[in-house]
């Protein structure tokens, strides 16, 4: 039997009441099947700064890398600004693993309400590919005369040509893979930024002509922001940089119903390092502690997990189980407009297994 080993951290707020959803869901998954899972749990969070003025301790990503894969819950604290836990934990883990592509998908799944109008379920299917490693979070820069009038802050986005070329590929080989509309969409803004999204775009097109079996377009940021909103069934695979792709996920995941529905995964598609999967909800401290956190982006999110270990077959059952809960629209988290609490949610999932 193929044991996994899987690394949790649970990390902040609701991320530990759906992390223990979402490992509960596995755990029901993987019976009777061929493979199990040996979990083993971290708590580096936000209490973890508090306790040690760091978010993981030195060798943390020693400790991940011999793990099959990382399974993580939300991070974020009120009164820890938020480039602290993201630059302490988040991403130093993507970087180190090299887990460049991140993949979002945005499903309109049947009886979940859509600030759409004359949008019917799955007219909105599509993934998100966000560029993970470089691009405008790159931690370069610096400040001039801090906290003096004159003040400076320089904050540079870094491109690479091996940057945008294998993410780019990457979207036009999940195209080829999901056989749906066969269309790669890439995002520039190359109108403002003539140097970096002008590389992005000599980038795409060198790539889309290795693929002629696959159309494509181009928009710019705004426009594409647009799109999403007022044509969203057009779009198929999207590939952007990091802030735009941080930037349409979230449009993509409430024009599909909820963030309590957006589930993630940062790649590494060699397989070399472990890669991790998150879904792409905060930490929801304003309803921790009320039982009423959606944990269905969590469990999609293992699903996306399940999927990347070659478990495929598990994971269509998990997407299909959550499906069924949300099509029954009886046991729904306030954030789907019912009453039901999380582990009523949990359970009811488990039971469609």
């Amino acid at each position: 039997m193929k044991k996994y080993k899987i690394a949790v951290i649970p990390g902040d707020g609701i991320g530990v009441e759906v992390v223990s959803s979402a490992l509960e869901v596995l755990t029901h998954v993987s019976k009777n099947k061929d493979f199990e899972f040996e979990f083993t749990n971290f708590d580096w969070s936000s209490e973890y700064y508090f306790k040690n003025g760091v978010m993981m301790p030195e060798d943390g990503i020693n400790q991940l890398s011999n793990f099959d894969a990382i399974f993580l819950g939300a991070v974020g604290h009120p009164d820890i600004q938020d480039h602290i836990t993201l630059n302490g934990l988040l991403l130093p883990i993507r970087r180190a693993f090299d887990q460049f592509a991140c993949v979002r998908p945005s499903i309109l799944y049947p009886g979940v309400d859509t600030p759409l109008k004359n949008i019917k379920p799955y007219d909105v299917d599509f993934i998100v590919v966000r560029e993970n490693t470089e691009g405008e979070y790159a931690n370069v820069g610096g400040f001039q005369y801090k906290n003096f009038p004159d003040e400076v802050a320089v904050q540079s986005a870094v491109f690479t040509r091996k940057g945008c070329e294998r993410v780019i590929r990457y979207a036009f080989e999940l195209a080829i893979e999901r056989n749906k509309k066969n269309h790669v969409t890439s995002i520039t803004k190359s109108n403002a930024q003539g140097y970096s999204m002008t590389l992005w775009d000599r980038c795409f097109e060198d790539i889309k002509s290795e693929y002629p079996q696959i159309s494509t377009n181009s928009l710019l940021i705004d426009a594409a922001c647009m799109d999403f909103i007022r044509k969203p069934s057009e779009f198929d695979v999207v590939v952007a940089s990091n802030l735009f792709g941080d930037i349409l996920t979230d449009i993509g995941a409430i024009i599909t119903g909820s963030m309590g529905l957006a589930s993630s995964g940062n790649i590494d598609p060699t397989g070399k390092n472990p890669s991790m999967f998150e879904p792409t909800h905060g930490s929801a401290p304003d309803i921790v502690g009320k039982e009423i956190s959606n944990p269905m982006a969590q469990i999609l999110t293992a699903g996306i997990m399940l999927s990347h270990l070659g478990e495929n077959e598990s994971a269509n059952e998990l997407e299909n189980s959550v499906k069924k809960v949300i099509e029954s629209g009886e046991i729904l988290t306030p954030d789907l407009g019912g009453n039901s609490k999380t582990k009523d949610v949990t359970q009811a999932i488990i039971s469609n297994l």
